[in-house]
């Protein structure tokens, strides 16, 4: 167990490397920190913190830099979450407000998560697997065609188009989507195939086929969207931080373009809580360089997807992880209104 002020020595050293990206010396902590002991004893301290493992001194310098376990004990021990300012928050409110649609808010958190932390953004589609059903709207295209439009309590719409076996008239469809609306609509997309398929034996003979060629469709959609959709930004703000990485920018960009990595990296969907991986603890190569920072978002306390940062490990933790939550908190807000 490191003392208290040994633990005073490695938060400053890991606020002045993170805030100047110069190694830090014990005469420059004394002189910016009160740490109420001479640069001897910072000395002695830094040594022990070397020693342990939490910083290192880089070749070409006499200071020293956080390694990844520093960054871990500062994540864990030492980092408050940095609230937002109030007009930070109004920023963040007012430019998610404006969204029309799940797509269009998707993209503006992207957009205004990557602006917040100056990192790469990643935001997770609402999954289909944890919606449930708004609304089934049914709609005649032909005598024997209908459009399918599937809500849900996320704001997502999927759209669908149905070529019957037989013609369907205007009173038929608005009786199916009736009655298709009173079984479905509230409920988890898991439970839908078990509450619709004694639907058609419910309709006259000759509507029998078509409502069939419906449900399969509906019961198509489910199925076909339970791939997770991504979106990233801010790719850009990596070259701001090229002597971040050893040798080069590379394996990052390679990895951030691999949607499982990206979807390892956010973690379980359905877990609301914060997490923070640092360097090594990416699992992928690409990414040992980087640190993520990524929460659950979703309305009525439960997540329905993730949204998070990646950047390098020599990252403001606390700003990000308040931005992180801050933007997920809005999100959440707006999928519950909408």
């Amino acid at each position: 167990m490191l003392s208290e002020r040994r633990l005073e020595v490695l938060r400053a050293i890991v606020q002045d490397y993170v805030g100047t990206e110069e190694p830090v010396g014990s005469k420059a902590l004394t002189e910016r920190h009160n740490l109420g002991v001479s640069p001897a004893t910072v000395r002695n301290d830094m040594a022990v913190l070397e020693d342990e493992g939490f910083i290192a001194q880089p070749h070409t310098s006499a200071g020293r830099i956080p390694t990844d376990k520093g960054y871990r004990l500062f994540v864990d021990k030492l980092a408050g979450v940095k609230p937002l300012s109030s007009p930070e928050r109004r920023a963040i409110q007012n430019f998610l407000e404006g969204a029309v649609d799940l797509d269009d808010v998707v993209g503006r958190t992207v957009r205004l998560l990557a602006q917040l932390t100056r990192q790469v953004a990643v935001v997770q589609y609402p999954s289909l697997t944890r919606s449930t059903v708004r609304h089934v709207e049914l709609l005649s295209l032909a005598p024997a065609r209908l459009m399918l439009v599937l809500i849900t309590d996320t704001g997502r719409v999927e759209q669908r188009m149905v070529d019957c076996p037989a013609p369907i008239g205007e009173t038929s469809v608005a009786d199916l989507r009736a009655r298709l609306n009173s079984r479905v609509v509230g409920r988890r997309f898991a439970d839908v195939p078990q509450l619709v398929q004694d639907l058609p034996e419910s309709f006259e003979a000759e509507d029998r086929g078509t409502v069939s060629t419906v449900l399969s469709t509906l019961l198509e959609t489910l199925v076909e969207e339970t791939e997770e959709r991504l979106v990233i930004g801010g790719t850009a703000n990596l070259t701001r931080f090229g002597h971040d990485f050893p040798l080069t920018i590379r394996p990052v960009l390679e990895a951030l373009e691999e949607q499982v990595v990206l979807l390892k990296l956010l973690g379980e969907a359905t877990d609301p809580a914060m997490t923070v991986r640092i360097g090594h603890e990416n699992a992928h190569e690409g990414l040992n360089s980087t640190s993520v920072v990524a929460v659950g978002y979703g309305s009525g306390g439960e997540a329905v997807a993730k949204l998070g940062v990646v950047g390098p490990t020599r990252m403001d933790y606390p700003g990000t992880m308040g931005a992180v939550r801050a933007v997920a908190r809005y999100v959440g807000q707006i999928l519950a209104e909408s």
